[in-house]
């Protein structure tokens, strides 16, 4: 059984044909318009952005009446690419790929079935083989009998990397309500296909350059997924993102799109799309950052460059601490060292990455104690300034 799979176009008309196609795979339970237009975005400029939405999923409301494997999943998603190809009047032409989930196994699986047709791909929160098989039969008998509502709050658990919700509360609501909208039978047939995929002694097949991303604090496929499998092909690369869990592409858009185009065309990221930039932007807001960009002078900007380089692009995306664990840490030292405007923006920073309002009282009193008690009676007047001014004291 050959799923049919629908097309989304993410880039414009014009102009497009021009442009290598870039192929882009959904995660279950997401559609690709959710999933993947905020990355999209830092794309469509170099790339014809087409992705694809599973059956029952996003714009795709169409359920095969049988099972599917993996392996015909795949080959459903590139009848679809090669009718894209045809038009742009490159039959059988080829394409790059980038898949979240789901959709990176079937990425895996075309560079194993079809490996002529991928000049390189982007495996991102993904596996060789995802979950065991126990595991994805009690989730399709949920779904059959509940409906996929009643996945929504285990998902939004697994999803989304600390703070990301309260962050981006509108992606991550779009996101779990296209859960919710997805048809059930077309959830249970994609669980079922996973609950057979396992491609592990396969891996050494692969000779088309492969990036794995992997999300630090995903618990769906860990980290070790990804390593499995930019070791197991015969040219792959690791990354890990400190922080995200299952969606990538949604959780750290620019970051991922920054990585997509160095993988696929070889640049450099420029500075401003940077894995530190990235960061900072996450943990400090746009508003902060574009303030102080906007106030970088000749005299100041190799030292915004040197903090962003360093401070974010290599201690705050290191994956041996979490950013809330990063957010005491920082709020200590500044409280330690007398750094009160700094304070004021690393609270800010910290309800971002998650601490709540009594977390950030129980640092400062730690800090009473090992760092003297009149920096920390100047730590809660900051402090209750900052929360009074977010409408949380």
């Amino acid at each position: 059984m050959i799923p049919s799979i629908t097309a989304v176009r993410l880039t414009g008309a014009r102009h497009r044909t021009e442009l290598p196609l870039l192929v882009l795979g959904p995660s279950l339970g997401t559609s690709a318009t959710t999933l993947w237009s905020a990355c999209a975005a830092g794309l469509t400029d170099a790339f014809d952005v087409l992705a694809w939405d599973l059956p029952g999923h996003g714009h795709n409301r169409g359920v095969p009446e049988e099972p599917f494997t993996m392996a015909e999943l795949a080959l459903g998603v590139l009848r679809v690419v090669d009718d894209v190809l045809t038009e742009r009047g490159q039959p059988r032409g080829p394409f790059f790929y980038a898949g979240d989930s789901v959709g990176g196994a079937v990425g895996l699986q075309l560079l194993l079935d079809a490996p002529d047709r991928m000049v390189a791909a982007a495996l991102l929160c993904t596996g060789a083989q995802i979950a065991s098989e126990d595991t994805w039969t009690g989730r399709m008998s949920q779904v059959a009998m509940s409906g996929t509502p009643v996945m929504v709050s285990g998902s939004a658990e697994r999803w989304f990397g600390p703070g990301f919700v309260e962050r981006e509360p509108e992606r991550a609501s779009a996101l779990l309500h296209a859960l919710s909208d997805a048809v059930d039978e077309g959830y249970v047939q994609v669980c079922g296909a996973l609950a057979a995929y396992d491609v592990r002694d396969e891996l050494a097949r692969v000779t088309v350059p492969v990036l794995a991303v992997a999300g630090g604090a995903d618990v769906a496929t860990p980290p070790d997924k990804l390593r499995e499998i930019a070791d197991g092909v015969q040219d792959g690369r690791y990354v890990e993102l400190e922080g995200v869990a299952h969606l990538a592409p949604a959780e750290a858009p620019d970051v991922v799109a920054a990585l997509l185009r160095e993988h696929f065309l070889g640049e450099a990221p420029r500075p401003e799309e940077s894995a530190g930039m990235a960061v900072r932007r996450e943990v400090l807001g746009d508003a902060h950052v574009d303030r102080a960009i906007a106030g970088t002078t000749d005299f100041t900007r190799d030292f915004q460059e040197l903090i962003t380089a360093y401070a974010w692009g290599e201690i705050w995306t290191r994956p041996g601490l979490d950013r809330r664990s990063r957010s005491m840490i920082t709020l200590t030292a500044l409280i330690a060292r007398g750094h009160h405007e700094e304070l004021a923006m690393h609270v800010r920073a910290a309800l971002r990455n998650g601490l709540s309002v009594d977390e950030i009282k129980e640092v400062i009193l730690q800090s009473a104690i090992y760092c003297g008690v009149p920096d920390a009676n100047t730590a809660f007047r900051i402090a209750s300034g900052v929360l009074g001014e977010e409408g949380l004291l």
